[in-house]
């Protein structure tokens, strides 16, 4: 072995050193120590994992079993990552200490041939033992993932090693749960052949309620010919027992249905045909109700339908401080319920033909003439086009009277298409609604243009009643109002939302009367303004442009939706067509106002939660 002369570089003495090794085989060297880490990081690995069958056997027990709690795994031999660990601090110290001792002098170890291939040894096995540990990346964990969580969906990581390319796994068994079949489809109003005559056993009648709902289960007998056979009370006895099979089936219990009412609480023979189809029952819905107000010098009662605690009492209290100033004044400024029928032409320039022709005031009259030659009593007012490329969008706003009036505008519209057809043949119906009415959608168009009963209604409460009833001060009301309602929802870039809570008031007197609850969502347009007069009274006002209401039709047949109406004295037809209707939604925005009212009280003195608190806790049991 030559000696390195001093005046040569380090890197010269490393090469000079190399160099000197040439009879020792140092490439097969590394390559057999690297394989002897990489096989020790396996073993270290591997060490008492369980076969590949006890982990099937694990996931199958686990599945078959889901409650059974996964206690047994502990028990399992698991790798021994301490061991790993251990090793790891071990190499990392021993290269860190040599390096340290190879630095404090280096000179002298360079010209040292043994003391540097020491170094070079130990260096070497530390670096093979590191890169050996890299090899843990190459392991199939998805194995140990499964094997310590077998419940947690194995077909996720089954199907996750099937796509990394790992070798397939038979997937293990999955336990077979009480599939029902679908149910047999029922009666809809869009398609009238779906409506057969029944092909029943003739001695139906004669069974027994429990005879009747095997047939039923047995599908011999439809779900909802149930009504046609047999009295409605007895079809909706005979439909629980179905169910209730049904849900047993599933492991829900016996009985399922029992706490739900249905005894000759609910006239059920209204219900057919009307307002649900497959009936089990009714939820039942608390009424509270709040006032009397004081509406365009009247005292109305107003029923509320909810659940929720607090919001009768506290449009109550909204009642009495409107009763205890001005008293409500409401307006209706519009009415009309809109449908907007989107139909095509075959260019934009021939749409762009039939929204000028139907603006023209002559042609609106044609229009009108073959809308209300389809009913006694509706009176189309405008129609407004509007065009999208080959589109055009027609928003018809009829009166209805004391209708809600969907079913009469439908009509109507489709009389105007065929209208339309005459004048331009080639014009062709894409939808009988195009989304432009807009019905049950939040929309710009009815914040602004009004659908159904726009209404404006206001009051003026006297500081005195705002600071004995409501428990605050004018001036901190005005402000909380500004800042919440105003403010507040224009920061969020709300629709028709500058309000406290209208939607609330809106849908417990649309439950109660038996109005389209989903159409709350148009009906709570509402933005509230208060101010303080010179006199140093508040002043309130809620502007609602779409409150859609009906007294005929609908919900408003059913027994208990009948007498809420009357109890506002709007049951019905009115003597002149629309003023019940009319009636109806000026209930609602006295309602609304006497919400935001009380609400806004609360939040400007700080008092809504010790409110929701003290009354809206259902009080410990002793």
């Amino acid at each position: 072995m030559s000696t390195p002369s001093p005046s040569m570089t380090i890197g010269m003495k490393i090469d000079a050193f190399l160099s000197s090794l040439e009879s020792t085989p140092s490439t097969q060297i590394y390559v057999a120590v690297i394989a002897v880490s990489i096989a020790f990081s396996f073993s270290l690995l591997n060490s008492g994992r369980g076969s590949s069958m006890a982990v099937n056997t694990d996931v199958e027990r686990e599945i078959v079993k889901p409650k059974k709690k996964v206690e047994n795994l502990s028990d399992e031999p698991q790798p021994k990552w301490h061991i790993l660990k251990m090793a790891n601090y071990i190499a990392t110290t021993v290269f860190l200490l040599s390096v340290l001792q190879f630095m404090s002098d280096a000179t002298a170890y360079l010209n040292d041939s043994n003391a540097l291939l020491s170094f070079l040894v130990v260096w070497s096995l530390c670096l093979c033992y590191f890169f050996g540990f890299f090899g843990i990346s190459f392991i199939e964990l998805d194995d140990f993932v499964d094997q310590n969580v077998p419940s947690q969906q194995p077909h996720v990581s089954l199907a996750h090693r099937q796509m990394a390319g790992a070798p397939r796994c038979p997937e293990p068994p999955v336990k077979v749960v009480n599939i029902h079949p679908p149910a047999s489809s029922a009666p809809v109003c869009t398609d009238p052949t779906s409506f057969k005559k029944p092909s029943v056993p003739s001695n139906v009648k004669e069974l027994s309620d429990q005879e009747i709902a095997n047939l039923v289960l047995q599908d011999t007998i439809k779900d909802h010919q149930l009504e046609k056979l047999l009295d409605p009370h007895r079809a909706v006895s005979v439909r629980r027992l179905k169910f209730n099979a049904l849900l047993g089936n599933l492991g829900r219990g016996d009985g399922v249905l029992a706490e739900l009412p249905h005894e000759h609480d609910l006239d059920y023979k209204r219900v057919l045909g009307a307002n649900c189809e497959i009936v089990v029952g009714y939820v039942p819905i608390p009424v509270g109700m709040a006032g009397p107000v004081t509406l365009n010098g009247e005292s109305v009662y107003i029923p509320m339908a909810t659940t929720e605690g607090c919001l009768v009492a506290s449009t109550n209290r909204g009642c009495k401080a409107i009763s205890q100033g001005s008293g409500a004044f409401s307006t209706i400024v519009g009415d009309g319920i809109t449908r907007a029928p989107c139909i095509q032409l075959p260019s934009a320039q021939e749409a762009a033909q039939v929204l000028l022709w139907i603006k023209d005031p002559a042609n609106f009259l044609k229009l009108k003439e073959a809308f209300e030659s389809t009913t006694s009593f509706g009176k189309l007012i405008e129609a407004v086009p509007t065009i999208a490329g080959r589109n055009v969008y027609v928003r018809l706003r009829c009166f209805s009277g004391d209708a809600m009036g969907m079913n009469m505008i439908s009509k109507g519209s489709l009389a105007v298409i065929e209208r339309l057809k005459d004048q331009f043949p080639n014009l062709s119906l894409i939808a009988l609604s195009g989304n432009m009415c807009t019905d049950k959608k939040a929309a710009a168009v009815n914040w602004i243009e009004g659908r159904g009963k726009s209404v404006v209604i206001e009051a003026t409460i006297p500081h005195e009643v705002v600071r004995s009833t409501l428990k605050t001060s004018v001036p901190a009301i005005v402000d909380a109002n500004l800042n919440k309602n105003l403010i507040g929802s224009a920061m969020a870039s709300v629709v028709g939302g500058f309000n406290a809570h209208a939607a609330n008031n809106v849908t417990a007197v649309f439950l109660a009367t038996g109005q389209d609850p989903a159409q709350n969502v148009e009906s709570s347009n509402c933005i509230t303004l208060m101010e303080e007069t010179p006199e140093g009274d508040l002043w309130i006002s809620c502007t609602m442009p779409s409150i859609e209401v009906g007294t005929v039709g609908g919900g408003t047949g059913l027994p208990a939706q009948s007498a809420c109406l009357k109890a506002i004295g709007a049951k019905g037809g009115g003597i002149n067509p629309g003023d019940n209707a009319r009636q109806l939604a000026h209930v609602v925005a006295a309602a609304t106002m006497a919400g935001e009212l009380s609400l806004m009280a609360a939040l400007a003195s700080n008092s809504l939660v010790a409110a929701h608190m003290a009354h809206n806790r259902k009080p410990v049991s002793k």
